[in-house]
């Protein structure tokens, strides 16, 4: 799951992307090649989320190692609001370390293929819900400071994720507990982000069930 420190510096959003490096060994070639057309090919859902995919984009440039926590300048993540079949409600999770209530998701593995898969493999994981439905087009990119390695940023990618009806969620090792709450009204103390993934998602919901 998303792990951002409580109150992220005003230099996390206005910092510009770092000059190109050589590539370093390791990374995932597909992942990185599916996370650089997704963003290149993506509308941005706000002017926020437009300076997050490029600056992300230029972070790409470093090439597959950018995945990787190992990566000090930052890493992509992929992280996921799930709806219930309804639209109604969100699944949130009250994160171990922050002690706030925050959508599931977390660090690309080697084995992911696509951003949303990556994305829906941590919602699946973390909810035990099985049959989530994921939509492959970004509700959101964030960027964030994060304690990977000493201090990081995460750039994560967001995406919009859909339970089957009658969905009975079980809580991970990660997270303290689990809980679906109203669209209109979101637990306390509340992840930074989290709320602005709402609007997007429903509109997600709205046009795939028209």
């Amino acid at each position: 799951m998303p792990d951002a420190l409580p109150a992220p510096p005003p230099a996390a959003s206005t910092t510009p992307p770092h000059p190109t490096r050589p590539v370093e060994a390791g990374g995932n070639s597909a992942l990185h090649a599916d996370a650089v057309a997704v963003l290149t090919g993506w509308t941005p859902t706000g002017p926020d989320a437009a300076g997050a995919r490029d600056r992300t984009l230029g972070l790409l440039a470093d090439g597959p190692v950018a995945l990787t926590r190992h990566h000090l300048p930052g890493h992509l993540t992929a992280s996921a609001l799930i709806l219930d079949a309804a639209g109604e409600r969100v699944l949130l999770c009250l994160h171990g370390k922050l002690h706030r209530w925050v959508q599931l998701g977390g660090h690309c593995e080697p084995g992911d293929g696509t951003l949303a898969g990556a994305a829906l493999r941590e919602a699946t994981e973390e909810s035990g819900i099985a049959g989530l439905v994921i939509d492959p087009v970004p509700i959101d990119v964030d960027i964030h400071p994060v304690r990977c390695q000493g201090g990081s940023l995460h750039h994560d990618v967001r995406f919009a994720v859909f339970a089957p009806p009658g969905a009975v969620e079980q809580v991970s090792d990660e997270s303290e507990a689990l809980g679906w709450f109203p669209t209109d009204r979101l637990p306390e103390p509340l992840a930074g982000g989290t709320a602005k993934l709402v609007a997007p998602a429903l509109a997600v919901h709205a046009r795939r069930n028209r």
